[in-house]
């Protein structure tokens, strides 16, 4: 999710540079960066935090040519490699100084490169993947025998070829005034077309105070701009085009990719990030986490759901037993953390205080911490033995979609870790490609919205893998509707939420897979309960189960997936129908209220 700019024209390039900057800061960043060339020389200047740390800087160097240089590339970072530091900021340069690069996605296979790139005398100055790319594409560039623009885009087809994995590469070469080149594989990079000037970025945003025409490249594409022309060829040098497009939104929707809230973006972007998060780990994770005898698993909030559904698969793939806890409680009743014990310590900021004090308290008990978390460079993950970092880019709603997504994903990584359960990582590896078509099926979900904005309170059933699914969706309508919503285990309803169903009430119902019958069976029977009360059934059901049809009064379709994997796609629908409802009712969706996005008080 970091922020990518890149200027060729006939104006000073550190303004254009440092606006687009400030109209992707939306986006979540540690640290920014910019680079200049001017007269043959290249000017670099980056800072950890936010923009007007980089801004200060330079402030004090506009005397040394960065006021003037015509051509320019910036970024703003979201640590993926290494933590949120000066020497970590974009661009990083070649050892020469000669050439800066700016990444945006993760280089799957950095450290083969690496440790090539070392064996021949480099040495790095950042923890990053990114700076193997730029040393990479210097060394490609020293071996190309043609000049000019022409070598830049060959250099950047060659160092596209050896990498692995998602991303947006720009370079800007000292010797080269007046040209910008740019790849692109599974990350966003668009180019804008002005007069006498041109512009790439990872968002319309960052450059649509200055044009409105604009190529969308394609996928394993590099781009060269100059003020007079746009080039783009294949990774294998073959000519090729993007897809032209007239931007006609204003400057705050195009923050928001279109998006009416941030909230609506985020689920969108779902797909892309269980991707990022499954990206180089299938086949196993880079984890020592010892000899594991038990498990418990601690998160505050939609956290803690995730963990709820993750202790599922653990016992069942791996067979260790595995304890949910809210983190909030978790030192206070004097937990029992033997020899052996795995604490995982869940969030998406990696600052959350409770879960944090619950950590600390786990170590000094001697457990072993491993912590998932979003957020590279927090304190949990710091504090922990072990750290797996989910990729799901930084959530700016309040109301978490992707974090809950991409943590279950990486739970349900670890499970397999632990046991190695046959046929799930190829299901996993499908799931981003199901969801997209998910998303596209939602229009349905936003009628139903409509329907339940006026109604008193809404009830959620599950069981299984479903009922935490139950509880994490009424958690978003209670976050975000300000509705009186709850989530049962199906099987309690007889022993006292029952009562609280009278004619119409909406109770949404999450069903296991036919493939758990007995289950299955059961909570078709819990949804014939409450019909016979006056309920109005909404039930969310795998394709093709037809068991269903004649005990609800609307059903909402997920792809099959193994049971296991069910809430993320069952998950899906209710974001989406929460989100609908606030925003029926009139609230803001992104930001509501008494709420915060890191709770970082106990």
């Amino acid at each position: 999710m970091c922020g990518i700019v890149g200027y060729a024209g006939g104006r000073p390039a550190l303004g254009i540079v440092m606006d687009g900057l400030r109209r992707l800061e939306y986006r979540g960043y540690d640290s920014a960066g910019v680079a200049v060339v001017d007269a043959g020389e290249l000017l670099v200047e980056k800072k950890s935090g936010k923009l007007v740390n980089l801004e200060k800087c330079l402030a004090e160097r506009v005397d040394t040519g960065f006021d003037v240089g015509m051509t320019g590339i910036g970024h703003t970072r979201w640590a993926t490699h290494g933590g949120p530091t000066d020497r970590n900021a974009h661009p990083h340069l070649s050892a020469d100084g000669r050439v800066a690069l700016i990444h945006n996605g993760i280089i799957e296979n950095f450290a083969r490169l690496r440790a090539d790139l070392a064996a021949d005398g480099v040495e790095f100055r950042s923890d990053t993947d990114s700076e193997v790319a730029a040393h990479l594409f210097a060394a490609e560039l020293r071996g190309v025998q043609i000049g000019g623009p022409a070598a830049l885009a060959e250099a950047m087809r060659r160092t596209a070829r050896r990498l692995e994995g998602a991303f947006t590469l720009l370079a800007v070469a000292a010797d080269t005034p007046g040209a910008v080149v740019a790849a692109r594989r599974n990350s966003p990079l668009v180019v804008g077309r002005g007069v006498r000037e041109n512009f790439l970025a990872s968002d319309v945003s960052a450059f649509m105070e200055y044009t409105r025409d604009a190529i969308e490249l394609g996928q394993d594409q590099v781009v060269l701009i100059t003020p007079n022309a746009v080039e783009i060829t294949g990774f294998d040098g073959t000519p090729a085009v993007g897809t032209a497009f007239r931007i006609d939104w204003n400057v705050s929707a195009a923050e928001k990719d279109g998006h009416e809230f941030f909230m609506l973006k985020e689920i969108a972007e779902q797909p892309q990030a269980v991707a990022d998060t499954l990206l180089g780990r299938l086949d196993g994770l880079d984890l020592d986490l010892g000899d594991v005898r038990k498990i418990v698993i601690i998160g505050c909030g939609t956290a803690y759901h995730a963990g709820m559904v993750a202790r599922y698969a653990i016992e069942e793939w791996a067979r260790i037993p595995c304890d949910v806890e809210m983190a909030s409680e978790f030192r206070y009743r004097s937990p029992i953390l033997e020899p052996g014990t795995l604490v995982i310590a869940i969030s998406q900021s990696g600052e959350t205080m409770d879960t944090l004090m619950a950590v600390r308290h786990a170590r000094a008990e001697g457990a072993r911490v491993l912590a998932i978390c979003n957020t590279h460079g927090s304190t949990i993950p710091r504090e922990s033995d072990a750290v797996l970092y989910t990729r799901g880019g930084p959530e700016i709603a309040v109301a978490s979609t992707k974090a809950f997504l991409t943590q279950l994903t990486a739970l349900h990584l670890v499970a397999m870790d632990l046991s190695s359960p046959p046929g799930i990582a190829a299901a996993l590896a499908h799931v981003p490609d199901q969801l997209r078509t998910l998303l596209g099926e939602m229009d349905p979900v936003r009628k139903l919205a409509n329907d339940l904005a006026d109604a008193r309170q809404v009830l959620f059933i599950g069981r299984h893998v479903g009922y935490p699914v139950a509880l994490e969706g009424a958690l978003k309508l209670k976050e975000l509707a300000y509705m009186h919503a709850e989530g049962f285990a199906a099987g309690e309803l007889k022993h006292g939420p029952i009562a609280l169903i009278d004619e119409g009430t909406p109770v949404i119902c999450v069903v296991p897979s036919p493939s758990l019958r007995l289950l299955h069976d059961k909570v078709v029977s819990n949804i014939q309960e409450v019909r016979a009360r006056g309920a109005r059934t909404v039930v969310i059901a795998e394709e093709g189960d037809d068991d269903v049809v004649p005990y609800a009064d609307t059903v909402i379709r997920v792809p099959r997936t193994p049971a296991l994997l069910a809430p993320l796609m069952t998950t899906v629908p209710l974001q989406v129908l929460a989100c609908s409802i606030a925003a029926a009712r009139g609230y803001d969706v992104d930001q509501p209220r008494n709420l915060a996005k890191s709770v970082t008080v106990e």
